[in-house]
């Protein structure tokens, strides 16, 4: 065992705010084994095993990045080279036989292609596990591409994630991150908006219970003119959770007229779960539109009253207000039984 440093953010700010990295103390590493239980539909055959290293310009860390281009035992490569109808969906499911996953997934989108690509992430409520991946998007001209990440392990698993992308001219990208599980859940996400025009919206929400920690670091950069960011990240935390967001737009040399904006909103739904955010605006190009917000707060006691007057209890009043919050996200990742998962998963872990 040993103490590790990761998910540091791209400035440093004052230490007394504790928000710069996460530590985690008496780190175990894995044991890592084959993995068997994975499921993957692909109508469309863009799917192969194929192993691909992958460079990160931010990351969790270096031993991370090395475990999952020298150790992964599930590669995955996903080629989009034309505008598929049916959805790519990847579900990985954690239990006795298969308690440790190292994986990458590399998406390789060319010009002009549409795609919808889900991946998910489950387990069985019993192990102890642990979990590190990296999906990496190269996302050409003119392409339109949805990805949605859907982290349902349970509250023992330790789980590491990366997400990486390069976005071309013109190109409209969105990422849902859905992320629930983790005894650690730490995720850092950055997306370099290379192109003209280019879009990357980061549409994301969070559910902390018992005594999870979880540690999201968001950033993007831009790169061309008339870029366009938007983060918008949702979450509610329960029992004595904890949560730090760290969100960085950075208006890169060369990005006039670009905008971006992002905002975080916290739900506290105990008196001993804690929240910490961290919204920073970098820039050294003149003529772009930057904005930020972030909040925490309870549950309004006025709309609680008002829907329990409906003879809803308080647990239950609760969950709909939650989500109620959560249904954008929900709704925008447009496949029922995907939906039905994570609105099941809210239910079940607000219980």
């Amino acid at each position: 065992m040993k103490n590790i440093v990761l998910n540091e953010t791209p400035v440093r700010t004052s230490k007394n705010y504790g928000i710069n990295n996460i530590e985690i103390k008496d780190f175990e590493e894995p044991v890592i084994k084959e993995f068997k239980n994975i499921k993957i539909t692909d109508n469309e055959n863009c799917v192969s095993s194929e192993k691909e290293n992958i460079n990160l310009k931010f990351g969790l860390g270096d031993y991370f990045l090395n475990q999952s281009n020298c150790q992964a035992n599930v590669n995955l490569k996903i080629n989009v080279d034309k505008k598929l109808k049916e959805p790519i969906i990847i579900e990985y499911n954690l239990d006795q036989s298969n308690d440790v996953l190292v994986d990458n997934i590399n998406i390789n989108a060319n010009d002009n292609t549409k795609a919808n690509i889900i991946v998910i992430y489950k387990s069985v409520d019993e192990i102890n596990g642990y979990h590190n991946g990296i999906c990496n998007a190269e996302i050409g001209a003119n392409a339109n591409i949805h990805v949605t990440i859907v982290n349902l392990l349970n509250t023992k698993i330790n789980n590491f994630y990366s997400v990486n992308s390069n976005i071309e001219d013109e190109s409209k990208t969105l990422f849902s991150m859905v992320e629930f599980g983790g005894k650690y859940n730490v995720v850092n996400y950055y997306a370099k908006l290379a192109g003209y025009k280019s879009v990357n919206k980061l549409h994301s929400i969070y559910l902390g219970k018992e005594e999870q920690r979880i540690d999201l670091n968001y950033i993007t950069e831009l790169y061309g003119e008339k870029t366009n960011v938007d983060i918008e990240v949702n979450g509610a935390l329960k029992d004595k959770a904890k949560k730090n967001f760290k969100g960085t737009i950075d208006f890169k040399t060369g990005s006039k007229k670009a905008k971006g904006k992002e905002n975080e909103y916290c739900t506290l739904l105990s008196d001993t779960s804690y929240s910490k955010a961290l919204p920073m605006l970098l820039c050294t190009e003149d003529d772009v539109e930057g904005e930020h917000s972030t909040a925490t707060g309870k549950v309004d006691d006025n709309e609680l009253f008002y829907i329990m007057t409906r003879g809803i209890s308080e647990k239950e009043a609760k969950k709909m207000i939650v989500k109620a919050k959560f249904n954008s996200v929900i709704q925008g990742i447009k496949e029922a039984t995907v939906q039905n998962l994570i609105l099941e998963e809210v239910d079940r872990r607000l219980d």
